[in-house]
């Protein structure tokens, strides 16, 4: 039996950076956890950006990447080599 400290699950979360992420879905369809979701940001969370990352979001759909199962996560990388604009890093939690 894998034990949890040799997959990773639950010692590292991603972290998707909204600033860069253009939300071109690899990091969803790489991940074999399910750990992403791809879909349009809200109002509160578009106008939290600087004004520059609103501008390159409008130009990309308004669609980014999110981090909704962190706990599924198994620190296998990835998402992180997948990214095109390198917006993923993953943390030790």
């Amino acid at each position: 039996m894998t034990s949890t400290s040799e997959t990773g699950l639950g010692r590292v979360t991603p972290v998707v950076d909204p600033r860069r992420c253009e939300g071109k879905t690899d990091c969803a369809q790489v991940c074999p956890y399910d750990v992403f979701d791809v879909r349009r940001l809200t109002d509160a969370e578009r106008q939290a950006l600087p004004l520059l990352s609103r501008v390159k979001l409008a130009v990309h759909g308004g669609r980014q990447a999110f981090v909704a199962r962190p706990e599924q996560c198994h620190a296998c990388g990835l998402c992180v080599n997948a990214c095109p604009e390198r917006a993923i890093r993953l943390l030790r939690v």
